[in-house]
């Protein structure tokens, strides 16, 4: 996958590329990076041309103060896709990405072939305490000090003595770690708490996308979900399941909320097949709409 960087309306945005074929967008999750999916770009661009981009505000793109709402991030990814000339994506979206892709969707309905969302944001109020409490006053304090050098290398050191065997085959550690790493310079805490402030607030997710989600039922869409994830509730998936018409279910269990670094081969296994069974959704600007009733689903082919 070749890194590269594309300056987007002042903003540096870094991204990831690679592959042939359809394009098929990732979309990582809050205080994550473009390198969550490492584990299975490789697999997927032998199929697909694959494009995983760092969100402003983290990984390498631009952390300046700006607009993180879901709205302004699906519009930069909207400009990027446009900039490498391409018409129309598969949209993933894991976690907080999940919501983006949402919105995507929502926005730019004559861009997106496919939906799939990955333990997904924005599907109801339930979330981990932490990121709840995260959203509160003198929250940064408390990122100063727990995210300082110092303490990440204590951390470290006792995560290693603490949990040595169960770290031998324990996927998802390095993903945690990372996001964890992020958050140690000032632009990066900074960045993390408007992100984080723009869908959550202390009584929990504060954006839910529940009225809107029979306007996917005219795209494919694909719901990936842990069934031991203690981010966001599997409840959630099957909720956003029985609303989308016409909708995949795959709940992974024994996997929590990074399916795609947790269970790698089956993540690419259901994707890849759920992209090479459905037609892609073709939305003309004209069918942006704001319907009461959902639209037609989209038939899919026949194996």
């Amino acid at each position: 996958m070749e890194q590269r960087e594309l300056t987007i309306h002042g903003r540096r945005l870094k991204y990831r590329i690679g592959g042939k074929g359809p394009l098929v967008l990732l979309i990582h999750g809050m205080a994550g990076s473009a390198s969550t999916w490492k584990q299975v770009m490789p697999a997927l661009s032998e199929r697909f041309t694959v494009l995983a981009p760092d969100l402003l505000g983290h990984g390498d793109s631009d952390k300046t103060k700006g607009d993180y709402s879901l709205g302004a991030m699906a519009s930069t990814l909207r400009d990027l896709i446009v900039a490498l000339g391409y018409e129309r994506a598969t949209v993933v979206g894991q976690s907080y990405g999940g919501g983006i892709a949402m919105q995507f969707v929502y926005q730019y309905p004559e861009r997106c072939e496919r939906l799939v969302l990955v333990d997904a944001g924005g599907l109801g109020t339930e979330v981990n305490p932490v990121l709840r409490w995260l959203t509160m006053p003198g929250a940064e304090a408390v990122l100063l000090v727990g995210c300082a050098p110092p303490v990440r290398r204590i951390v470290e050191t006792i995560g290693r003595v603490a949990f040595r065997k169960k770290l031998e085959n324990a996927t998802v550690i390095p993903e945690l770690w990372r996001s964890y790493s992020s958050l140690g310079d000032v632009e990066g805490r900074r960045a993390f708490l408007r992100t984080l402030r723009a869908v959550i607030d202390p009584r929990g997710q504060s954006v839910n996308a529940h009225e809107k989600l029979h306007l996917a039922a005219g795209i494919p869409t694909l719901i990936i979900w842990g069934e031991d994830d203690g981010i966001i509730p599997v409840e959630h998936a099957h909720a956003a399941h029985a609303t989308i018409q016409g909708s995949w279910l795959e709940i992974i269990e024994g996997v929590g909320h990074y399916p795609h670094c947790e269970a790698p081969e089956r993540f690419v296994d259901s994707l890849t097949e759920f992209i090479e069974s459905t037609r892609p959704a073709r939305i003309k600007v004209s069918q942006k709409r704001i319907l009461s009733t959902p639209p037609p689903p989209v038939a899919a082919e026949s194996n």
